[in-house]
């Protein structure tokens, strides 16, 4: 006999980082929200490597709370290591990360949730959904409890039909021995939509007593405080430090040697791994000609002495495991407390999906997270967040919130998906981005902080905090351009300190600033006086003005691109009725059914030559006829 609940307005199935944005996203925006999770003591649990950030993964994290997200903030307060990545190179390629405290996050984001209002948090295993004239109306639980809903989202994770490999064992499960979705995996399928099969794998995990440290290179956190939410003012100044170590010839040979044992090798695999994030046995066999491999020596935590063995991802048998360890420099006497292993499980195949994240058969249900195929915690929350805004707007009469490839990572990462779909795990790169030069660390509140505040995400006093920064970084650059810096004794001694060449001639400060080895800060000492400036609003002023000539160049290709974008395609398309568009392009338009003639651009398969039938073909009125 089946019980019923109560209804909402959106239910969440997942609490894992793309459930979590989700769930907070809908539940802020004023939709009374419920989130079913496995087991409440893994929310927000990370299964994998215990950091966030990195090359464009911090940016995304950066987007997310400019967008009125959690993980920025969550981090921010667990973190035991922070550290900003290629400061010697330009802004559009510096990122931060952090090492988390994997306990503590979880705990710290756990009670925010619960203390969300319009927020719901509920344990209990979802079978299947309640479907209705073809659309989601709600979720099935196993223990034959039904909640009914206005729309559903599905962010399960690695957790549709888990299957843990290491050797010749293969057992179901999910990450970190929990328990395993089989019945929603079926549903989903039954219901028609289409699945692949992804894998992915974590390393072993050594007791921190039994590493010899001093084999080891330190990798110490940066000494200058750093955060990735722009709302945060306390730092965390007692940080813990990670390790270097390599693997060498003799890690490689017994790799080499028990290659048929490993899951990755031995057939047992069916899933496709992480391109970018391989198993040892990846490395070995792809990058043969390599002496070593950096192997990153990672705490979990405060209070715990589990120590992440980055760098040896693996499936080969738990007895071959401590081989490979032991041969590692600093490891030799290293005790193993968790067994890596490979993880397969289900994930939908993203092309079904809308860019609103709404699957496009079933109008209602949202998919979030690694079941549409991509990895890592940060693509998770960045569809999580997003998933959660459209299927509120969707049930507030609202307008979807799409963000374009010009405006936020986000926007490249769910545009990749939807638009050309991925064979294997999608990691969000740089190289991803056309306009990556203005998609940076030190931007993200001036992109997206509006649509968040719209959204009801932002609260008023950040507004603020934000409306007096942009209004400070303007008056600043108004002001340069004003001031005239002569040459003079006291000036130059400071063009030699930054490593600049005399100034012979008078110069306007925003012109000065142009050369690169000078920072907002060098300037500023050559002018009598000048405003005492937050260390952001410096920031962006130096890069502001440094870049200006580079940033106009990609805004006018984004002009270009945004024509593109702009010219829609009607819904009523029929793709057969156009002459002269290669076969290959009509199976793959009709499938994705690109909203704009830029979306159908970036389809894999569809050619220049066939875009520019289409878009005559549109612009002649055929389609507005055939509707007539």
């Amino acid at each position: 006999m089946t019980y019923h609940a109560g209804h909402y307005d959106v239910i969440v199935i997942g609490a894992g980082h793309a459930g979590v944005e989700a769930g907070m996203a809908a539940a802020k925006m004023g939709a009374k929200t419920l989130m079913l999770t496995l087991n409440l003591d893994m929310v927000a649990f990370m299964p994998c490597n215990p950091s966030l950030g990195g090359p464009a993964k911090g940016i995304v994290i950066r987007e997310v709370d400019a967008l009125g997200g959690v993980m920025a903030k969550v981090i921010d307060k667990t973190y035991i290591q922070m550290r900003m990545l290629n400061t010697g190179k330009g802004p559009a390629v510096q990122a931060l990360r952090a090492q988390a405290d994997k306990p503590l996050y979880i705990k710290e984001m756990k009670h925010i949730l619960e203390n969300q209002e319009n927020l719901t948090l509920r344990q209990g295993m979802v079978d299947q959904l309640i479907i209705e004239d073809g659309v989601c109306k709600g979720v099935l639980t196993e223990s034959k409890t039904s909640y009914t809903a206005e729309t559903v989202i599905v962010t399960t994770g690695t957790f549709m039909r888990g299957k843990v490999l290491m050797g010749d064992l293969e057992y179901e499960s999910g990450p970190n021995n929990q328990r395993v979705s089989i019945k929603l995996s079926e549903h989903l399928e039954e219901i028609g939509l289409d699945l692949t099969r992804f894998k992915t794998g974590t390393p072993p995990r050594v007791n921190s007593h039994t590493i010899d440290y001093s084999k080891t290179e330190i990798q110490p956190g940066d000494e200058e405080p750093q955060s990735f939410s722009y709302e945060t003012t306390e730092y965390i100044a007692d940080q813990i430090p990670c390790w270097l170590t390599y693997t060498n010839e003799f890690t490689h040979q017994i790799i080499n040697d028990n290659l048929t044992l490993s899951a990755m090798y031995s057939g047992m695999k069916r899933g496709t791994g992480p391109r970018y994030c391989p198993s040892i046995e990846d490395k070995i066999v792809r990058f043969n000609d390599k002496p070593r491999h950096q192997v990153f020596l990672e705490p979990e935590g405060r209070d715990t002495e589990e120590v992440y063995v980055q760098g040896l991802s693996t499936s080969l048998p738990e007895s071959i495991q401590y081989e490979i360890v032991k041969s590692v420099p600093g490891l030799e006497n290293a005790e193993i407390m968790r067994p890596g292993y490979a993880i397969e499980y289900d994930a939908v195949v993203p092309t079904q999906l809308w860019p609103t994240l709404e699957t496009k058969k079933i109008p209602g249900l949202f998919t979030a997270g690694q079941i549409n195929g991509t990895s890592g915690y940060e693509e998770a929350a960045a569809q999580g967040i997003m998933a959660g805004i459209n299927a509120a707007a969707k049930i507030q009469g609202k307008e979807p919130v799409i963000l374009d490839r010009s405006q936020a990572y986000i926007g490249v990462l769910i545009d990749d998906l939807v638009t050309k779909g991925t064979r294997e795990p999608y990691r969000l790169l740089t190289s991803r981005a056309e306009y990556r030069l203005l998609l940076r660390h030190d931007n993200a509140d001036l992109r997206l902080t509006d649509i968040g505040y719209e959204l009801g995400l932002i609260s008023d006093d950040r507004y603020k905090q934000f409306d007096e920064k942009k209004q400070l970084i303007e008056e600043e650059k108004k002001r340069l351009r004003k001031i005239t810096i002569k040459p003079n004794e006291a000036v130059n001694q400071v063009m030699a300190e930054a490593g600049a060449t005399p100034l012979k001639e008078a110069i306007k400060a925003y012109d000065l600033m142009k050369r690169p080895e000078l920072s907002y800060a060098f300037v500023a000492r050559m002018i009598e006086s000048h405003p005492d400036l937050p260390i952001d609003v410096q920031e962006q002023v130096g890069i502001q003005i440094k870049y200006e000539g580079y940033i106009k160049k990609a805004k006018e290709q984004v002009a270009r691109m945004l024509k593109m974008e702009d010219k829609k395609i009607p819904e009523n398309i029929d793709y057969d009725k156009i002459s002269g568009i290669a076969t290959e392009a009509k199976d793959k338009l009709k499938k994705v059914r690109p909203l704009s003639v830029g979306q159908a651009s970036r389809i894999s398969g569809v050619n220049p030559a066939d875009v520019s039938i289409l878009l005559v073909y549109i612009e002649q009125g055929n389609v507005a006829r055939i509707a007539n």
